[in-house]
């Protein structure tokens, strides 16, 4: 799954994974990149 995040100022936010533990659903960071603009996440289902 391949997420992108980008800032903006919209109320107090939203915090799409509240509740959900990724890593016990077994789905790691497998990489991460951050520039002014935006944060980019892959996170990969292991088998």
């Amino acid at each position: 799954m391949h997420l992108a995040v980008a800032p903006a100022p919209l109320g107090r936010g939203e915090h799409p994974f509240a509740g959900i533990d990724t890593v016990s659903l077994g789905y790691r960071c497998t990489h991460h990149a951050s520039s002014n603009h935006a944060t980019h996440v892959v996170l990969t289902k292991e088998r």
